[in-house]
């Protein structure tokens, strides 16, 4: 959905007005990773879309070809090479973005929460991916809350507040800036955690209730490989579980079996001594999927939340604003949901699975777009969920999220 806007000013490229070039003109200068990047591919397979942009170019086969095999083997993505890209979970779809851009070559690079669906290795490759394109000479411009691993790369931060520039941080002076204000103007933490800060973690623990996964697997119609293909599993009821692996692991995949999404999916669900089937699990559990976009339908943020709500409640609106304003956005209530900004999204979709009421949450890197306070103010709920026999399972690359809230943690 579109909506008419008017944009003021002009934007100077070496003295030059970009203001009334058309958008294939700036295709030829600028490339954009975009927050979700589903949204930019414009091929089915992997290596189809590394070579559209240079083909829109018109440049030669033989140096499109040569282009796609330099910067396969510099990323180390000879895994994810002639691959459906709707196969692909989120975090690889994210690379993919980046190596377009890469084998383009162009000047000026625009990137949009790049590392917010990245594994900590992933995130080290696009560090060093950034790092090369700066020594190069080409202009980088990243929108992050996570900001560890840009902290010793870059020369610049810009602090932005209701559409308005409200900081101008130049390098030389960003290390004199404390925790408390990097987190009031939303910065994440500047260190980076590894995965081996966050493995002491029980799975589950002797006393813990427990729903039984076992013989639990899915594969793609067609495709012999299996995504997921867990023998036994046991994941703690009440608690706030954290499921954690590198991209590609079947982290997205296994939530979905697990709430019953995937008609594919075999194996046995077993809940209060009870086997539970696809249909089942789907009234049991809510998914806030990973792009909350695709799980947004109504005309306003309020009607979202109403929808949401047993049909049998009282007061209903009262009911909505009231969670709408445990998550700060009931002054957007009257806004259509697809004009929010993804973390706004985000704390919608989530705002929704509170009222359903059910009593199984899962969430899909529920932080994604998410900056400091409203992170916290997330692992807060999550704990208030939790301490109302609420079970949650997340699944994250969030090391704040995971030391801030969760109980328990799987790897895959």
């Amino acid at each position: 959905r579109f909506y008419q806007g008017n944009v003021k000013g002009d934007i100077l490229l070496n003295g030059r007005s970009f203001k009334n070039n058309e958008l294939y003109d700036l295709a030829h200068v600028v490339g954009t990773v975009f927050q979700n990047p589903k949204s930019q591919f414009y091929n089915v397979d992997t290596t189809s879309e590394l070579a559209f942009a240079c083909e829109n170019q018109g440049l030669p086969k033989s140096d499109i070809y040569q282009r796609i095999d330099t910067t396969v083997a510099d990323l180390h993505m000879e895994n994810l090479m002639d691959r459906n890209i709707f196969h692909l979970s989120d975090g690889e779809k994210q690379k993919i973005a980046c190596a377009s851009i890469e084998v383009a070559g162009l000047n000026i690079i625009l990137l949009d929460e790049p590392s917010a669906n990245l594994d900590y290795d992933s995130t080290l490759m696009l560090k060093k991916l950034i790092l090369h394109w700066k020594k190069q000479g080409r202009t980088i411009v990243v929108a992050e809350h996570r900001i560890a691993y840009l902290w010793d790369i870059m020369d610049r931060l810009v602090v932005m507040q209701q559409g308005e520039i409200v900081k101008d941080i130049k390098s030389e002076q960003k290390d004199a800036l404390n925790d408390i204000d990097a987190q009031k103007m939303g910065l994440r933490t500047r260190l980076m955690v590894s995965p081996i800060q966050i493995n002491k973690m029980p799975s589950v623990t002797q006393d813990d209730q427990i729903i039984a996964l076992k013989n639990f697997n899915f594969a793609y119609h067609g495709v012999k490989k299996k995504i997921v293909n867990i023998k036994s599993l046991a994941i703690a009821r009440n608690q706030i579980t954290a499921i954690v692996g590198k991209n590609g692991a079947g982290k997205t995949s296994f939530l979905n079996c697990f709430c019953g999404l995937e008609k594919n999916c075999k194996g046995i669900f077993k809940y209060e001594d009870r086997v539970l089937s696809n249909r089942a699990r789907k009234k049991l559990c809510f998914m806030v999927m990973q792009n909350t976009g695709n799980q947004l339908f109504t005309e306003s943020v309020l009607d979202e939340v109403l929808i949401s709500l047993p049909k049998r409640s009282k007061n209903k609106n009262d009911v909505a604003m009231n969670i709408l304003r445990q998550f700060d956005l009931d002054f957007l209530a009257h806004r259509h949901p697809q004009s929010l900004s993804g973390g706004q999204k985000q704390r919608l979709a989530i705002a929704c699975a509170l009222a359903t009421g059910r009593e199984i949450l899962a969430l899909d890197e529920p932080t994604s777009g998410l900056d400091y306070a409203h992170m916290q103010e997330l692992a807060q709920l999550l704990s208030k969920l939790k301490s109302m026999n609420t079970t949650i399972v997340v699944v994250t690359h969030d090391s704040e999220l995971i030391h801030a809230c969760c109980t328990r943690l799987i790897h895959m």
